[in-house]
Protein backbone atom coordinates (compact mmCIF):
# COMPACT_ATOMS: atom_id res chain seq x y z
CA UNK A 1 0.00 0.00 0.00
CA UNK A 2 1.46 3.35 -0.58
CA UNK A 3 2.08 5.76 1.93
CA UNK A 4 -0.40 8.46 2.43
CA UNK A 5 0.84 11.92 2.78
CA UNK A 6 -1.11 14.23 5.66
CA UNK A 7 -2.75 17.15 3.51
CA UNK A 8 -1.93 19.35 6.33
CA UNK A 9 1.09 21.27 7.39
CA UNK A 10 2.89 20.47 10.69
CA UNK A 11 1.17 22.48 13.35
CA UNK A 12 4.95 23.57 15.45
CA UNK A 13 7.63 25.42 14.16
CA UNK A 14 10.40 22.84 15.47
CA UNK A 15 12.77 25.44 14.59
CA UNK A 16 12.57 27.36 17.36
CA UNK A 17 11.96 26.84 21.15
CA UNK A 18 10.32 30.38 21.93
CA UNK A 19 7.30 30.57 24.03
CA UNK A 20 7.60 26.87 24.87
CA UNK A 21 7.00 25.43 28.57
CA UNK A 22 8.12 21.98 30.00
CA UNK A 23 6.19 19.27 28.67
CA UNK A 24 2.45 19.37 29.70
CA UNK A 25 1.68 16.53 32.24
CA UNK A 26 -1.83 15.90 33.52
CA UNK A 27 -1.68 17.45 37.38
CA UNK A 28 -0.19 20.75 35.26
CA UNK A 29 -3.58 20.52 33.60
CA UNK A 30 -5.92 20.11 36.88
CA UNK A 31 -3.70 22.82 37.95
CA UNK A 32 -4.29 24.79 34.97
CA UNK A 33 -8.29 24.09 34.69
CA UNK A 34 -8.65 24.82 38.65
CA UNK A 35 -6.91 28.30 37.89
CA UNK A 36 -8.58 29.08 35.47
CA UNK A 37 -11.70 27.59 36.41
CA UNK A 38 -12.99 25.91 33.35
CA UNK A 39 -12.56 23.13 31.57
CA UNK A 40 -9.64 23.41 28.71
CA UNK A 41 -10.96 21.98 25.45
CA UNK A 42 -9.34 18.10 24.41
CA UNK A 43 -8.38 19.25 20.83
CA UNK A 44 -5.79 21.80 22.38
CA UNK A 45 -4.52 19.68 25.01
CA UNK A 46 -4.02 16.96 22.70
CA UNK A 47 -1.65 19.90 20.77
CA UNK A 48 -0.09 21.05 24.32
CA UNK A 49 0.53 17.14 24.85
CA UNK A 50 2.82 17.31 21.95
CA UNK A 51 4.56 20.37 22.35
CA UNK A 52 3.47 22.84 25.30
CA UNK A 53 3.31 25.87 23.59
CA UNK A 54 5.58 27.90 21.15
CA UNK A 55 5.46 28.71 17.54
CA UNK A 56 3.45 27.49 14.63
CA UNK A 57 4.94 26.56 11.31
CA UNK A 58 4.43 28.79 8.59
CA UNK A 59 1.23 26.84 7.24
CA UNK A 60 -0.45 27.31 10.44
CA UNK A 61 0.35 30.99 11.53
CA UNK A 62 -3.05 32.87 10.21
CA UNK A 63 -6.82 32.54 10.52
CA UNK A 64 -9.06 33.87 7.27
CA UNK A 65 -11.50 36.20 8.52
CA UNK A 66 -15.26 37.80 6.84
CA UNK A 67 -14.36 41.16 7.93
CA UNK A 68 -11.04 43.62 8.61
CA UNK A 69 -9.75 43.68 11.88
CA UNK A 70 -7.16 45.76 13.20
CA UNK A 71 -4.64 43.67 11.92
CA UNK A 72 -5.51 43.03 8.20
CA UNK A 73 -8.66 43.24 5.81
CA UNK A 74 -9.20 39.21 5.68
CA UNK A 75 -7.35 37.48 8.59
CA UNK A 76 -5.69 37.38 11.75
CA UNK A 77 -2.10 36.16 13.39
CA UNK A 78 -1.66 33.11 15.00
CA UNK A 79 2.10 32.28 15.26
CA UNK A 80 2.66 31.71 18.84
CA UNK A 81 0.72 29.36 20.81
CA UNK A 82 0.63 30.00 24.72
CA UNK A 83 1.47 26.70 26.34
CA UNK A 84 0.61 26.06 30.36
CA UNK A 85 3.22 26.58 32.75
CA UNK A 86 5.53 29.32 34.70
CA UNK A 87 8.75 29.02 32.55
CA UNK A 88 10.05 32.78 33.31
CA UNK A 89 10.05 35.57 30.39
CA UNK A 90 7.35 33.16 28.55
CA UNK A 91 3.32 34.03 28.89
CA UNK A 92 1.25 31.11 29.64
CA UNK A 93 -2.53 30.42 29.45
CA UNK A 94 -1.97 30.66 33.05
CA UNK A 95 -1.52 34.30 33.13
CA UNK A 96 -5.16 34.60 31.65
CA UNK A 97 -6.41 36.41 34.38
CA UNK A 98 -4.03 39.07 34.91
CA UNK A 99 -4.55 39.19 30.99
CA UNK A 100 -8.11 39.80 30.75
CA UNK A 101 -7.76 42.33 33.53
CA UNK A 102 -4.79 44.21 32.19
CA UNK A 103 -6.27 44.41 28.91
CA UNK A 104 -9.64 45.46 29.54
CA UNK A 105 -10.92 42.23 27.72
CA UNK A 106 -14.21 40.27 28.97
CA UNK A 107 -14.15 37.98 31.59
CA UNK A 108 -15.64 34.34 30.33
CA UNK A 109 -12.04 34.67 28.35
CA UNK A 110 -8.79 32.38 28.32
CA UNK A 111 -6.18 33.73 26.08
CA UNK A 112 -4.13 31.63 24.30
CA UNK A 113 -2.29 33.70 21.85
CA UNK A 114 -1.63 37.69 21.37
CA UNK A 115 0.45 40.50 22.67
CA UNK A 116 -1.47 42.94 24.24
CA UNK A 117 -3.28 45.16 21.76
CA UNK A 118 -4.74 41.87 20.14
CA UNK A 119 -5.73 38.42 21.53
CA UNK A 120 -6.88 34.73 20.17
CA UNK A 121 -8.56 33.15 22.96
CA UNK A 122 -11.49 30.41 23.99
CA UNK A 123 -14.36 32.44 24.60
CA UNK A 124 -16.64 30.55 27.64
CA UNK A 125 -19.23 33.78 27.54
CA UNK A 126 -21.93 31.45 25.91
CA UNK A 127 -20.71 27.86 26.91
CA UNK A 128 -20.24 28.27 30.46
CA UNK A 129 -16.88 27.02 32.29
CA UNK A 130 -17.39 23.59 31.78
CA UNK A 131 -19.03 23.89 27.70
CA UNK A 132 -16.70 23.85 24.65
CA UNK A 133 -15.43 27.22 24.07
CA UNK A 134 -15.88 29.06 20.56
CA UNK A 135 -12.37 30.59 19.28
CA UNK A 136 -12.83 34.21 18.80
CA UNK A 137 -10.33 37.05 18.35
CA UNK A 138 -10.38 40.23 21.03
CA UNK A 139 -8.90 43.73 19.81
CA UNK A 140 -7.88 45.84 23.43
CA UNK A 141 -7.55 48.78 21.56
CA UNK A 142 -10.75 49.27 20.01
CA UNK A 143 -13.15 46.85 22.72
CA UNK A 144 -13.97 44.77 19.78
CA UNK A 145 -14.22 40.68 19.38
CA UNK A 146 -14.47 38.85 16.18
CA UNK A 147 -15.76 35.16 16.18
CA UNK A 148 -13.45 32.63 14.79
CA UNK A 149 -14.81 29.19 15.31
CA UNK A 150 -17.10 27.37 16.61
CA UNK A 151 -14.77 25.40 18.75
CA UNK A 152 -10.70 25.01 18.60
CA UNK A 153 -10.68 21.82 16.74
CA UNK A 154 -12.79 24.08 13.98
CA UNK A 155 -9.82 26.52 14.72
CA UNK A 156 -7.28 24.26 13.73
CA UNK A 157 -8.74 23.05 11.20
CA UNK A 158 -9.24 26.55 9.43
CA UNK A 159 -5.76 27.87 10.21
CA UNK A 160 -3.49 28.47 6.91
CA UNK A 161 -0.65 30.42 5.86
CA UNK A 162 -0.49 34.68 6.14
CA UNK A 163 1.52 33.94 3.36
CA UNK A 164 -1.12 33.37 1.22
CA UNK A 165 -3.22 36.77 2.06
CA UNK A 166 -2.55 40.20 -0.39
CA UNK A 167 -1.30 43.16 1.57
CA UNK A 168 1.10 43.23 4.08
CA UNK A 169 -0.12 43.46 8.24
CA UNK A 170 0.83 45.88 10.41
CA UNK A 171 -0.55 45.03 13.35
CA UNK A 172 -2.06 48.48 13.87
CA UNK A 173 -4.44 49.33 11.13
CA UNK A 174 -6.05 47.36 7.98
CA UNK A 175 -3.78 46.71 5.19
Amino acid sequence: MADVEDPQPPFWDSGSDRGVQPPLSDRAVLEAERLLKVRLPAALLDLLRERNGGLTASGRDAFPTGRATSWAPDHVPFDLVMGIGRREDTLSMLDSPYLVEEWGLPAGVVLISGDGHHWIGLDYRTCGPYGEPSVAWFDADDGSDLPLAANFRAFVRGLTSADGFDGEQDGGSPA
